[in-house]
Parts: C-alpha cells; sequence; structure tokens
C-alpha cells in the first residue's frame, strides 16, 4: 500500500462523459392516497447535487485534483443548476449546450431514509455532428494539460460515437496519458485500446453473454479473456461484497478483498473507484496500489447516504491507519478531521438527521464509557465524538497520561456500532470544535451541572440542546490505573521477597 499522505493536488483530471443533475425531494409519509393505493410524500426540502460524470468530477475535486468536465447539458434552468454546482465545487465547466434535449435530470422522492420513486428527464438519442465537434474541441484543449482521462458512459450519448471514441482513445494513447473507461452496454468495441475499463460484476456478465462462474477463476477468466478481447492493458472488476478482480496484460491478476463496514448506500461507487483510481495513476501511483486505494474509497462512501463523494481527509485517514496494519478499516473510515467531519455533518443534517455530540480522553475505554455513548448514541441519529489529543490529555491530567495513543483511542471508539464519526482536538476544550460542527445535542455525563457544560451556551444559541446522562458508577480511568499500579506494585513486593 503506497504510504500517506497522497498528494493529490498534482493531479489534473479531464472527466468526459454524460452529466447529469441528481435531486432529492426529501419528505415524509403518513398515508395512502385515496386517489390510488400510493404513498402520499409531504416534502419538506429539496437538495441537488452532480450525477453521473458529474458525479466522478465532484470525487476528484474533494480529493484536491484539478478537474475539467466535458460533457453536454441543455439550455433550461436546470442547466444553470449544474453550473452552478460545479463552479461551486471548484470543476472547471467544459460543458457543451445542447438546445435540442434537456439537461439530464434524475429526480428521487426520498421517505424515511428510503427512496420511493425516481422521475428522470432525459434525452438518450445520439449526438448530433455539430456537438460532437463542440466536444472534440473541448477534449483536444484539455489534453494539453491533463495526466489522466476518464471517459464516464452512462448512456446518455456523450460516447456513443464508436469512431468519436475511438478518436480520443488514440489520442490518449499517442501521448502516454492514461484513459480509464467506466462502461456502459454489451458493445465495447468503442473502448478498444483504452488503458483500462472498471465494470462491476453485472457490466462484465453483459460483455461476456452470461452469467459468470461463482468460483474466483471463472471470473478471472472471463476478465482476462474481456481484457484481451478489447486490447486493454487492465481490467478491474469490482465485486461488491467480494472486493475487486484485477488483471493486468503483464502480471498475475490479484483478488482484493473488500474492506469490512456497513453497506448503507452504494450509489456512486464505481463513480468513487475510477475517480480515485484515474488520480493514483496520474501521479504515478502502481497499478495495484492505486487499485487498492480505490477499494479504500469504496468503502468509505458506501457508507453514505446517496450519491456522495469520497473526501481526501477520509481517505487520507483510513490509508495511513490501513498501512500501519492496525486497525480494521472500517474503524478507521469513521476517522475525520474538522473540515471532512463539518461536511459530514451537513449531509446528514440534508438528510434530516440529528446529530449528537460528546466528548472526552476515553483513556482504556471502559465500560463506563461504553453505556454514556450509547446512551447518547439513543438521542439522535448520528453520534460524533470529540477526542483530546495526546498533547491535550497531557496538559490536563500531567506527563504519565494518556496510557493509550490518540491513534489507538480512536480506533477503538470508531469500531464501536453507536459511534459515527470521531474528531480529534488539539485544544484543552472541545468548544472550537462544537462551534464548527453544530450538533443538534451536546451530551455530557450526569456528573456534571448544565452551566458546567462546555458548549452549552454555543449549541443553545442556535437552537440546540444539552442533555446529561447518567453514568455508570464504579468506573473511571484514574480508578483502573490505580488498581493496575497498585497490583504491579504487590507482585513485584511478592517477587523481592521470594
Amino acid at each position: 500500500m503506497q504510504k500517506m499522505p497522497i498528494l493529490f493536488e498534482e493531479a489534473d483530471i479531464l472527466v468526459v462523459g454524460d452529466t447529469m443533475l441528481d435531486r432529492y425531494v426529501w419528505g415524509q409519509v403518513k398515508r395512502i392516497s385515496p386517489e390510488a393505493p400510493v404513498p402520499v410524500v409531504q416534502t419538506q426540502r429539496t437538495t441537488e447535487t452532480l450525477g453521473g460524470a458529474g458525479n466522478v468530477a465532484y470525487n476528484l475535486a474533494a480529493l484536491n485534483c484539478r478537474v475539467s468536465l466535458i460533457g453536454v447539458c441543455g439550455t433550461d434552468p436546470t442547466a444553470q443548476s449544474l453550473r452552478d454546482l460545479l463552479a461551486a465545487k471548484g470543476i472547471d465547466d467544459w460543458l457543451v449546450a445542447d438546445t435540442a434535449r434537456p439537461t439530464t435530470t434524475k429526480t428521487r422522492i426520498m421517505a424515511h431514509k428510503q427512496q420511493i420513486l425516481r422521475l428522470d428527464d432525459e434525452q438518450v438519442d445520439p449526438m448530433s455532428a455539430e456537438i460532437i465537434n463542440a466536444i472534440r474541441k473541448a477534449f483536444f484543449k484539455g489534453l494539453e494539460s491533463c495526466k489522466a482521462v476518464i471517459l464516464s458512459d452512462y448512456g446518455k450519448g456523450v460516447l456513443a460515437d464508436t469512431s468519436f471514441v475511438q478518436e480520443m482513445i488514440h489520442a490518449c494513447r499517442n501521448r502516454s496519458i492514461p484513459v480509464l473507461v467506466d462502461p456502459k452496454g454489451s458493445d465495447w468495441k468503442r473502448y478498444r485500446g483504452a488503458s483500462g475499463v472498471t465494470p462491476n460484476t453485472a457490466e462484465l456478465e453483459v460483455v461476456v453473454g452470461s452469467a459468470l462462474e461463482t468460483d474466483e477463476a471463472g471470473l478471472i477468466a472471463a476478465a482476462e479473456q474481456t481484457r484481451a478481447r478489447y486490447d486493454l492493458d487492465w481490467l478491474l472488476v469490482t465485486r461488491g461484497a467480494q472486493g475487486m478482480c484485477l488483471v493486468q496484460a503483464s502480471a498475475s491478476p490479484i483478488l482484493i478483498p473488500a474492506q469490512a463496514r456497513e453497506v448503507f448506500d452504494v450509489s456512486g461507487a464505481g463513480d468513487t473507484v475510477i475517480a480515485t483510481l484515474a488520480a493514483a495513476l496520474s501521479i504515478g501511483t502502481p497499478l495495484a496500489d492505486g487499485a487498492r486505494t480505490a477499494n479504500q474509497a469504496a468503502g468509505i462512501v458506501v457508507g453514505k447516504l446517496g450519491t456522495q463523494p469520497i473526501l481526501a481527509s477520509e481517505l487520507s485517514t483510513a490509508l495511513r491507519f490501513n498501512d500501519e496494519r492496525r486497525f480494521f478499516p472500517y474503524s478507521a473510515a469513521k476517522l475525520s478531521d474538522v473540515a471532512a467531519a463539518t461536511e459530514k455533518i451537513g449531509q446528514w443534517h440534508a438528510a434530516g438527521e440529528r446529530v449528537v455530540f460528546t466528548n472526552g480522553c476515553f483513556d482504556l475505554l471502559h465500560p463506563g464509557h461504553i453505556s454514556l455513548l450509547y446512551k447518547a448514541r439513543s438521542l439522535g441519529d448520528r453520534l460524533v465524538v470529540g477526542l483530546n489529543t495526546d498533547a491535550s490529555i497531557k496538559r490536563l491530567k500531567g506527563s504519565g497520561r494518556p496510557i493509550l495513543s490518540e491513534q489507538d483511542r480512536a480506533a477503538m471508539l470508531g469500531a464501536l456500532a453507536c459511534v459515527d464519526l470521531v474528531v480529534a482536538f488539539a485544544e484543552d476544550t472541545p468548544i472550537e470544535l462544537i462551534k464548527a460542527l453544530r450538533p443538534d445535542i451536546l451530551v455530557k455525563g450526569s456528573d456534571y451541572k448544565p452551566d458546567q457544560v462546555v458548549g452549552k451556551e454555543a449549541v443553545e444559541a442556535y437552537g440546540g440542546s444539552v442533555q446529561l446522562v447518567d453514568l455508570v458508577e464504579g468506573y473511571s480511568t484514574t480508578r483502573l490505573t490505580e488498581k493496575v499500579i497498585l497490583e504491579f506494585q504487590r507482585r513485584n513486593t511478592q517477587t523481592d521477597g521470594v
């Protein structure tokens, strides 16, 4: 595994493909319509994000890459919403406006964290010669500075013309620029000669023409045959809970196990894989290491609701812990810096979830801690734990503390099912972290009085609340430490007396 941090700031990626707007209408269902046996959704809010090739670009931007997006949009109001999102995410907008088609839009009706219905506004007819020429012009302009190209095919027409796709692939190969393809459909002739293609198992089955063998040998054989048939350098098959399979022209196949974590939503995971892999290859990362990095990224995004990108800080943290071979990746994936935590909490709030916050040293995790954390989690939908760094604990508790390092403490907290996020803070109190994260509920133990809780005024100022929960008596890190020391001294005394 490549050492961290990965500096994706040097990556410059050009994305070409079918761009769309993902719109989410959030609401609640409380009754069935008297007009038909369908649920009535009381809408509460609407959110929008980049979809299709736009989500690939969004993942790259979230990894701190420089990214340009070439695609097609309409001239309708939705097109402006799409362009505004690109600008907000720092993505260079090279979209071509087509007056003959609408901006592709997927509207999802969401209630109680579930998708009830999807409405598609799109036109998938072949692009006109005029539009293809405009895309071609933008492509060769972008090729002058980029370090990798992604062709993101969602079957909406941008990559339907085989001769044009082949023209782009050959131009990349002639310039030694990696060109990666996220495929669509059964006809891969237009992808011939690409550096690599990243299908999932179902997409590979469509190309093979039959269900793949359940054994790994059958999968590898089918992947290798497909790679050779289309003259690809490599093929990376994403297999969901089974991980990934990488076949290469010049190396043995590699099976990469999936990351053990709760799968909440697989939407956009394929976009994350190809974006992360392209970013890694563009800065010189070996292919196998890049695939493992992409696998880590996918393991994080499937734990998010809806189509959301991988953040550089999330990936950096997960890879750092995994590289040390010390902790399970699902634990490391919960560790975050303040910037990533702020964005993630914003996503939870957008989904209507209530965020609970508590904080502490959590040195020598014990049943009292666990009881507090589970009680805190029961008060809302998500629990964020603020964790004192080693330096702040040393200032607060003396040179003999902490007993366990910051990384050890964070990993154990992250392994708890009730904890959704762990954020370290270096200050003596969590007040600045609380102000940045803006939780709905601030929790402390009942050994505090309300006016002693740090952050109370800040939380209540924006409409949040403070809750005190009962503690399990008889447990404290100090008592455990003293008990261990006394036992150590007793045993030493017995040994000295022998």
